[in-house]
């Protein structure tokens, strides 16, 4: 259960982990186009390097989001027990109420008035 302090400084950390690792992404952009001057190979080695940064980028993004997932989701667990736990009280609340109306009310003896 998600009992520990700091998860909304947790999942707040992932997103701007995100967010910056998108931002890096769309800095990479696309692969420059291959300079004619250049023999092919040097295109290539080029090309080369711009995805395996690319790739980077969006492995690590991933993980980001596999690890921001993964608190999500020990979250909303922790908000599905509270709910259970929750319908448990009202529940018992409600039957608590419903004996106690059921109860018959004793009602005061009237003393008997002489005159």
């Amino acid at each position: 259960m998600l009992t520990k302090t700091g998860t909304g400084e947790i999942i707040y950390d992932l997103r701007k982990t995100i967010q910056r690792i998108k931002v890096e992404l769309d800095q990479l952009g696309d692969p420059s186009p291959g300079i004619p001057e250049l023999i092919d190979s040097a295109n290539l080695l080029r090309l080369n390097e711009h995805l395996s940064k690319v790739n980077d980028k969006k492995t690590e993004i991933l993980s980001a989001y596999e690890q921001y997932a993964v608190i999500l989701e020990e979250l909303l667990e922790t908000v599905f027990d509270i709910q259970n736990e929750l319908k448990d009280i009202l529940k018992e609340q409600s039957s608590m109420i419903s004996s106690q109306s059921k109860k018959p009310r004793q009602t005061k003896k009237t003393k008997n008035i002489k005159k």
